[in-house]
């Protein structure tokens, strides 16, 4: 199968203004449609590793991201990100089409993949056992994750652990890592290593609802082993605070099913399949509480943790 960088930037433009373009991410094929050229720029500085489909056979999502009709052509142009051909989202300033992308791409996966418990997290693998990362917003999980995940763990995901309701395996779906504010240039910073490929990070974007945005590549290994399964192995919330020291603590395993649960997005929709899953999981997995500030301590950590030094669960 052709992979996206096969195509170049004017045929990728091509594929995406026409017939619309049948895109491989993790178990999932969209059919992507737009004709703005910074959606077209992102897919192929990002995306160049991923499957392409041929059109006309199945896919799971049908998407477009379209400019608003009207004035709005010209007069502070807007985006719309449309599933099935209706708007699902109010527009936005058309120079935040890419990062609407990847947004758009993260709902549909969490309002439609519901054979999953679908948990607002990072989760990364190593040695086939994974960790999951719940977290909100402003709680350091990508940055983490992004460190995780050039520094000897294989990104699953960064954002949504798509936990299978038949046995509890984690299905991949490696894609961008979304940085915000701060933390864009800390890790460009911090992964950019004297002899080795620069990471690539997509346009950074001001203004928007998370403040200015970037997009980081995926690696490309674990891209290519998007069919490879885990099981979750541990469950850490992590936060970073300014000046903390790396400090994993153990976590009641009631209090780590309610913080699961709480950032899951289908939680109740998969009523007691999904609550026997979880309650499961919690189970079998060591679960903990994180504060961290410095990278290199937090990988140091989390080496120790994959090697089965870390505190006892509670």
């Amino acid at each position: 199968m052709l992979s996206l960088a096969s195509l170049s930037r004017r045929e990728l433009g091509e594929r995406l203004a026409g017939p619309g373009l049948d895109l491989g991410t993790g178990g999932f094929v969209t059919r992507l449609s737009s004709p703005i050229a910074s959606v077209a720029d992102g897919l192929h500085l990002l995306y160049g590793d991923y499957p392409v489909h041929p059109n006309g056979q199945f896919a799971d999502f049908h998407v477009s991201l379209m400019p608003s009709p009207g004035l709005r052509r010209w007069y502070k142009p807007q985006v719309n990100f449309c599933y099935d051909g209706q708007p699902v989202f109010r527009p936005l300033p058309l120079d935040h089409a890419f990062p609407m992308f990847e947004w758009g791409l993260n709902w549909c996966v969490s309002a439609h993949a519901n054979n999953h418990l679908i948990v607002h997290a990072a989760v990364l693998e190593k040695d086939g056992l994974a960790v999951i990362l719940p977290a909100p917003p402003g709680s350091g999980k990508s940055t983490l994750c992004a460190t995780l995940a050039h520094r000897g763990w294989r990104l699953l995901s960064d954002e949504l652990a798509l936990l299978r309701l038949s046995d509890g395996m984690v299905a991949p779906l490696p894609r961008p890592i979304s940085l915000k504010n701060a933390s864009i240039d800390i890790m460009r910073d911090y992964l950019t290593v004297p002899g080795q490929a620069a990471p690539v990070f997509s346009r950074p974007v001001s203004e928007t609802s998370k403040g200015t945005v970037a997009h980081l590549k995926a690696p490309s290994a674990a891209v290519a082993r998007a069919g490879e399964l885990a099981r979750p192995a541990w469950v850490i919330f992590p936060k970073w605070e300014a000046g903390s020291e790396a400090v994993l603590s153990p976590l009641p395993k009631a209090r780590a099913f309610t913080g699961v649960a709480s950032n899951a997005f289908n939680y109740s929709l998969t009523a007691a399949p999904g609550f026997e899953l979880l309650g499961r999981i919690i189970d079998q997995c060591g679960c903990y509480e994180f504060r961290y500030s410095r990278m290199d301590e937090a990988v140091a950590l989390f080496a120790r943790l994959s090697s089965g030094l870390a505190p006892s669960a509670a």
